[in-house]
């Protein structure tokens, strides 16, 4: 009873329990901020890069790996498989509107089946949305113009397709889908939108400049030129087109957004000669002792046959996604063991499963140096900011040492009254304890504001001091990333408290050992 009595009476009638309460619950806050919003970070530059991958990807780089259909269709037909879509990805060089040449990866899709097992839909930029974004309080983004919904839509039907009407020859052509940084006419706001140039300049030899289309879904075109590759994946000579621009992209991924340009997988297989081909090959005749003239030299020589057949198109990768409920390592198990059983049905045309054992990969394995990074990043600011909230340890043990050395007579009281020292010692546990949980829900509670209204408090800063800390026009998320995990609400919230029980043991231990005769004469 005499605890219960003691530890309110302490905690009503002193500032410095107070004091004590504040330090735990900045700590706390602090801790549960800065872990929520680089775990938000994470998990949204994770589902971006996320965005143009799939769950699985089985690659067989350079001169990839032929019936791939079959692959599909066997990957397919498993339950927990959705889907499945073939892509070549390589390296090329574009030449741009103001005659730029950019190293560029090209990836070569299958739009039918892309945006099924990928985000691609939801990646494309150029087409008429219902709701402004976020910051974007004064509507200004072109995309929300309805003189413009009709013109925005054909855009967004072009990137599906991958294919652009031209008015000159009347009929449709194959294009490409840009990343939306790719070309730099697209002026990123402050609002996170984009104001597109109608109208680039080109540099002459003379020194003058000439006018070319900015805009390039909308009569713009790229030169795209790779190194075609012959049946064993050597370059045997460079390839030129012209591409026409469908629409833009924006997948979030910076690295993406300004290095990449989609294009059909024909159009890629063409020009890497990847594509189905008839292959004819001469042997001699199985009967050694057959003889033939040689058209040419008029000369015998052993009789010859020619073999007629097909190369069937091939593909650098084949994405995949997971069924629902499906983990992604059992997707990629699973993967394994298809693949095995298509290289056992193709033997001797498509790699063995030993040496695919290591190209069936999660998006995760794929972006792993990325993901790792950040969570490094993420455990050393935490590392960094828990060492400075540990000194709320110190700072509650230098309280309760100052109080206990205040209330050394009253512990002389209670020890001839009959206290026990573990009862003793329990009265200042008690009272940390209390602390650290008061100081602990507080802090909680004011982390989970922060971070649930970070956005509109940092608009609020930028409005009222110009201090702008995330500006969309340099970070690529419109929004500061924030997610409040219970998990880790309750790992800081149990820290917070450990923190103050820690600090109060000391303190405990030594008013448990005071004698009870020296406490009494204390002044």
């Amino acid at each position: 009873m005499y605890q219960s009595l003691l530890t309110r009476k302490y905690l009503t009638s002193k500032l410095m329990p107070i004091l004590a309460m504040l330090a735990v619950m900045l700590s706390v806050a602090t801790i549960l901020i800065t872990w929520s919003v680089m775990g938000g970070f994470l998990k949204t530059l994770v589902n971006s890069g996320r965005s143009l991958v799939g769950d699985v990807v089985i690659t067989w780089p350079n001169v990839g790996f032929a019936h791939y259909e079959d692959l599909i269709e066997r990957l397919e037909a498993d339950p927990m498989i959705e889907g499945a879509t073939p892509i070549i990805e390589t390296f090329g060089l574009v030449q741009l509107p103001d005659d730029r040449i950019e190293l560029i990866t090209i990836k070569g899709i299958d739009p039918s089946s892309y945006g099924t097992v990928t985000n691609y839909n939801d990646t494309i930029w150029w087409k008429p949305i219902e709701e402004p974004t976020p910051k974007d309080r004064d509507r200004s983004d072109v995309r929300l113009d309805p003189e413009l919904r009709e013109i925005m839509s054909v855009f967004e039907s072009n990137a599906n397709t991958l294919t652009r009407f031209d008015p000159a020859s009347g009929e449709t052509q194959d294009a490409g889908v840009l990343g939306v940084e790719v070309t730099g006419l697209n002026i990123r706001t402050e609002d996170g939108i984009y104001d597109p140039r109608t109208t680039a300049f080109r540099a002459l030899p003379d020194g003058g400049i000439e006018r070319v289309p900015g805009f390039m879904p909308s009569g713009g075109s790229v030169g795209l030129t790779v190194l075609a590759l012959d049946s064993k994946g050597r370059p045997v000579d460079p390839v030129t087109r012209t591409i026409p621009i469908a629409n833009e992209f924006q997948s979030g991924i910076y690295e993406v957004d300004t290095s990449t340009l989609i294009v059909p997988l024909g159009v890629m297989q063409r020009m890497l000669r990847m594509d189905e081909a008839r292959r004819v090959e001469i042997v001699e005749s199985e009967n050694p002792f057959e003889m033939e003239r040689d058209p040419d030299t008029g000369e015998m020589r052993p009789k010859r046959r020619e073999i007629v057949g097909v190369d069937p198109a091939r593909a650098t990768n084949v994405l995949v996604k997971a069924a629902k409920g499906v983990q992604v390592d059992d997707a990629q198990a699973r993967c394994k063991e298809i693949y095995a059983e298509f290289a056992a049905a193709h033997r001797g045309d498509v790699p063995g499963p030993m040496q695919m054992e290591n190209q069936i990969r999660t998006w995760e394995d794929l972006n792993a140096t990325m993901i790792n990074a950040v969570k490094k990043e993420t455990g050393l600011v935490l590392f960094v900011f828990g060492i400075v909230s540990f000194t709320t340890v110190f700072l509650v043990l230098a309280i309760f040492w100052s109080m206990a050395s205040e209330k050394t007579k009253d512990i002389g009281i209670l020890r001839a009254l009959g206290a026990s020292t573990g009862g003793i010692a329990w009265l200042w546990i008690r009272y940390g304890t209390v602390i650290g949980l008061i100081g602990a829900v507080f802090g909680t509670a004011l982390g989970y504001v922060i971070v649930s209204n970070i956005n509109a408090i940092h608009d609020w800063l930028g409005r009222t001091f110009g201090l702008t800390i995330w500006d969309p026009r340099q970070y690529y998320f419109i929004e500061i990333p924030s997610e409040v995990d219970l998990s880790k609400a309750i790992i800081v919230f149990i820290v917070g408290v450990l923190t103050c029980v820690l600090g109060s043991l000391l303190p405990a231990w030594r008013s448990a050992k005071m004698d009870p005769v020296k406490a009494l004469r204390f002044e």
